[in-house]
């Protein structure tokens, strides 16, 4: 079969045209040429697909994060990579994790080597699709290097010049100044020499007349400060040390010889960044007694089973927080509440070289068994810094105990995008009174409560804070 497809548009005043799959000498054949209205654009080039060169960006492992540091590397320069696979370990400001690669393809080069930090989106690595493209990705990772150094370290010797630059003088009126035209000051003081302002003649913008002009028409003459002019010194050679700063002046401190400065770690950088955030919240603290003597006998029941004080008072707090859910919002933009639609308890944990708080996410829909277990999970992960971004900043109310060092009251800071957070101190025996006069000794505990005062007021933390202790005298409920 000559063609295996043909479609014949035809009218009665033009020849037939077909479009076929196949040419033969029986079918008429189209024959396209360069169409007039339309020349060829010079400039229009074939699309060439070429290997590919990809870097590989510092990820942006939470919300708050801004730069990484490079723990370490998971594949050597050379290594040959697979989608999925781990390349490089980042901590973040919270918890290291492992970055994977999205691409196929060889490592050529690592821009940011272990130990070293770069900002979110930086590239930290460069990653060749073929061994003939390595040198150029290796070309490439160099102009990185050179790039960022140039943004960190500017040359000293580059200065900006100095351009003089003429200014205009207001002219000075023709008439010898006027009455009225006259300062505030000025006119107070002519009035206290008696010196006439029709006689004055005003230096300031536009004729005005100052106090200067007033004195000296009063014949008050200021005493000159003598300015020392300072001794010719020999130039010195530039040093790149800081100039030690004798007495401390205001803003500086004073430099303790033999001190040595750490710099901050990621993690402690962001500590002090919510921290410093926190200060524009307006917060009052509320604190409460609460009677411990009916939770320290269950806790003696259930510790046999693996729960925790921190997850028996978590599990409180969440319950304590359906009643009273004010309590778990957040004002995020000033001007509205924020009704969170789960209860999430961030609970403070001390770790090596920083603070983070693991999430117990919908704390009052699982029961106090499964969410120790959990606890317990969420504490090892945190320690080893492998916490995922949703397991440490997804929080609605905090929770900081250290009740278990012996501490029996402190303020807690509020941390950013929360409404309150709960600082509870330990347990101690205390003499009470009860309604007919009688001493008896119970354990209390004092529980401080940190609120945003935009979202909730004194009733609202006095109401949940009854309700958090009435739990707590009867934790039968906590167990069910």
């Amino acid at each position: 079969m000559a063609s295996l497809t043909k479609l014949s548009l035809s009218n009665s005043n033009s020849p037939a045209i077909s479009f076929s799959s196949s040419l033969s000498s029986s079918t008429t054949s189209l024959q396209w040429r360069p169409s007039t209205a339309l020349p060829p654009n010079p400039r229009r080039k074939l699309t060439r697909v070429s290997a590919k060169i990809r870097e590989i960006f510092m990820p942006a492992l939470s919300s708050t994060m801004t730069e990484g540091k490079i723990v370490s590397w998971s594949k050597s320069e050379g290594d040959v990579l697979r989608k999925g696979e781990a390349v490089v370990v980042v901590e973040s400001d919270k918890a290291d994790m492992d970055v994977e690669t999205f691409y196929d393809g060889i490592l050529a080069a690592i821009v940011v080597p272990e130990g070293e930090s770069a900002p979110v989106g930086a590239p930290i690595g460069i990653l060749a699709e073929s061994e003939e493209e390595i040198e150029e990705a290796k070309a490439r990772a160099s102009q990185s290097g050179s790039k960022s150094e140039a943004k960190i370290d500017p040359p000293a010797s580059q200065a900006t010049p100095t351009v003089d630059v003429p200014v205009a003088t207001p002219p000075a009126p023709a008439d010898g100044g006027r009455k009225g035209v006259a300062t505030p000051f000025a006119k107070k003081l002519a009035k206290q020499h008696k010196v006439e302002l029709n006689s004055v003649k005003g230096t300031g913008p536009f004729g005005r007349i100052t106090q200067e002009d007033v004195e000296k028409a009063a014949g008050i003459v200021k005493p000159s400060l003598a300015i020392a002019s300072p001794p010719a010194v020999a130039a010195a050679p530039p040093s790149s040390a800081p100039a030690k700063v004798a007495g401390g002046s205001a803003g500086s401190f004073t430099e303790i010889e033999g001190s040595s400065v750490v710099p901050f770690t990621t993690m402690q950088a962001a500590v002090a960044k919510n921290m410093m955030e926190s200060l524009s919240v307006p917060t009052f603290r509320v604190g409460y007694p609460v009677v411990t003597d009916a939770l320290d006998a269950l806790y003696a029941k259930v510790k046999k089973k693996g729960v925790t004080m921190s997850a028996l008072l978590a599990k409180a707090a969440a319950m304590a927080l359906v009643q009273h859910p004010e309590l778990n919002s957040t004002c995020k933009d000033g001007k509205s509440f924020t009704y969170n639609s789960s209860i999430n308890i961030a609970v403070a944990v001390a770790i090596n070289g920083g603070l983070i708080t693991p999430v117990l996410q919908n704390a009052d829909k699982l029961d106090l068994y499964l969410l120790s277990q959990k606890w317990k999970e969420l504490v090892e992960k945190a320690r080893a810094k492998q916490l995922q971004p949703h397991e440490y900043n997804s929080g609605t109310f905090t929770l900081s105990n250290l009740g278990m060092f012996g501490v029996d009251r402190f303020d807690a800071i509020l941390p950013p995008g929360q409404g309150a957070i709960m600082a509870v101190g330990a347990s101690k025996p205390t003499v009470v009174a009860d309604a007919d006069g009688f001493f008896s000794v119970k354990n209390k505990m004092l529980v401080n409560v940190t609120a945003d005062h935009r979202i909730i007021y004194g009733a609202d933390l006095a109401a949940f804070l009854q309700t958090f202790s009435n739990i707590i005298q009867n934790p039968d409920s906590l167990t069910m």
